[in-house]
């Protein structure tokens, strides 16, 4: 337990006297070194919660939180299954779901394609509102109409306009497991644009009649889907589906159809997090280097006290006072420097790029035109943690360094 003594000697030796300007200049480098490295921790981390919530979004916004299907990707009697999956505690809708790989062509120009064979009627409860139509609407796709919608990067590619007829060539699978082409010939009623190049550059839409025909599938389907009203609930609502609609059915999600992306922006942030530590970690160096100064010119000052009665222990706590407010000081102002800055990212940047004539995601170039930032009060308490931490254990070395001065040695000379 620190004593009134203890605590006031170590503040009194934060106070800089004339010769002891340069130990004071290190001390308030410490302190702001620790308070741009927390700050800088808190923002970047903010911006890639901001960026992972972006691309979660983005990428559901053309699929759904969660699949449930049959053996080998063919599932019947699926009316049934979505009644019973929209049951389930938690889910909102669910649609039935057909998903096939191909070449699509108009004209001459022939390119990859994701194509996705979907019901309207359930769709529409399930992504139609996230679905950024640019021309036409769901309901254009009809059963038996051979109606297609295309992502606008893939109709740009294609030069397709409404109207327009493309060709699709799609692999079915036939009895002896092997592959006979297929061609069918659509016409294009719409285009969405989701904003993820994934979903505009190679994913079309149509009725799932029509997929269910050319894949020989009849009045199956390969899936159903399903979306969650919480997304971060849907591996459980998954779980719970496959526990309770027994043998023969599968789930799958989000988290594991998109892992790659998310994986990726996870360790992005570690490697952000030990990059910024680095700040951090020279400002407790920072702070060992002060007080290694702050004891030598203090020793005989050392061994009054030890003379006066002081044990080790209350000379450890002298320094370790001096230390921690360094420490603790540069922490608490990054933390609220850095929730400041996080909570504002949207009006700083935008403020910036204006001020110095440039954008710093121009939209030709990136989905995204705007920093995202999503504060987690997580990472603000961990990363508080961690830098108090820090900083304590950087006072151990020159507080102990302190207490084991002789004081007979120290004086011998005065």
């Amino acid at each position: 337990m620190i004593n009134p003594v203890e605590l006031f000697v170590g503040l009194r030796y934060l106070r800089a006297k004339r010769r002891t300007r340069f130990v004071s200049f290190i001390t308030l480098i410490s302190l702001i070194g620790i308070a741009l490295g927390v700050a800088a921790l808190i923002v970047i981390l903010s911006v890639m919660n901001g960026f992972e919530g972006e691309l979660r979004g983005r990428l559901l916004s053309m699929s759904a939180h969660g699949s449930v299907f049959g053996e080998k990707g063919v599932t019947r009697d699926w009316e049934t299954l979505v009644e019973d999956v929209g049951s389930e505690p938690g889910v909102t809708a669910a649609a039935p779901f057909i998903q096939m790989e191909g070449m699509i062509q108009s004209g001459t120009e022939l390119f990859a394609v994701l194509v996705h064979g979907v019901d309207p009627l359930y769709e529409q409860p399930l992504s139609g509102e996230m679905i950024n139509m640019v021309e036409g609407n769901l309901d254009v796709l009809q059963a038996g109409g051979r109606s297609i919608i295309l992502g606008r990067i893939l109709a740009y590619d294609l030069g397709a306009r409404i109207g327009d007829g493309v060709v699709l060539l799609i692999p079915r699978p036939v009895g002896d497991g092997t592959l006979e082409p297929v061609l069918e010939r659509f016409v294009l009623r719409g285009v969405f644009e989701a904003g993820l190049q994934d979903h505009d550059g190679v994913l079309a839409l149509v009725h799932v009649s029509d997929a269910a025909t050319i894949q020989g599938l009849g009045e199956a389907v390969n899936a159903v889907r399903f979306r969650a009203d919480d997304v971060m609930t849907a591996p459980a609502i998954a779980r719970a589906l496959e526990a309770r609609l027994g043998d023969g059915i599968s789930t799958s999600d989000w988290t594991i159809e998109n892992g790659s992306y998310f994986r990726a922006i996870r360790i992005e942030k570690m490697m952000m997090s030990l990059i910024l530590s680095l700040i951090i970690g020279v400002a407790a160096f920072n702070i060992v280097a002060s007080l290694v100064m702050v004891v030598t010119d203090k020793t005989t000052d050392i061994a009054v006290l030890r003379t006066l009665g002081m044990g080790p222990n209350g000379v450890v706590r002298v320094f370790f006072v001096q230390g921690a407010m360094i420490g603790w000081s540069g922490v608490l102002i990054g933390v609220l420097l850095g929730i400041a800055l996080a909570l504002n990212v949207p009006v700083i940047v935008p403020f910036l790029e204006q001020a110095l004539g440039f954008q710093i995601m121009p939209g030709d170039v990136y989905y995204v035109t705007r920093i995202p930032s999503e504060l987690e009060w997580r990472d603000v308490t961990v990363i508080s943690i961690s830098a108090f931490v820090l900083t304590s254990l950087a006072t151990l070395y020159p507080a102990r360094r302190a207490a084991l001065i002789n004081p007979a040695e120290a004086l011998r000379y005065e």
